[in-house]
């Protein structure tokens, strides 16, 4: 299933819901989902929502990393939440869990 994507906003934090297979062919729907909330300066928490994701790619782990440098230069905190089963093993292997905040 090609990923879709809900934005949900509140008390400063932008959570961006995942669902479906976050590979290569995600990254314009994905970097769309995010540039709103990083130039919005009553938002401070950026929180990806993995929960629903069914598959992730090594571009994936990619848009994940430049989420980070981006949130970072805009002085946002970056969560991944819900974060199980496949993709959770695959974030582990990428040492995602020393690089993110995870919950």
């Amino acid at each position: 299933m090609a990923l879709q994507i809900n934005t949900h906003i509140s008390e400063g934090t932008a959570r961006i819901v995942l669902n479906g297979r976050f590979d290569f062919n995600s990254q314009r729907l994905f970097r769309s989902s995010y540039d709103t909330p990083l130039g919005d300066a009553s938002i401070h928490t950026l929180e990806i929502d993995l929960g629903d994701v069914e598959y992730l790619d090594s571009s994936a782990l990619g848009m994940l990393l430049l989420l980070k440098e981006r949130a970072a230069a805009a002085k946002k905190e970056l969560v991944l939440a819900n974060c199980r089963g496949t993709v959770m093993q695959v974030l582990e292997v990428a040492n995602f869990n020393r690089l993110f905040t995870m919950k």
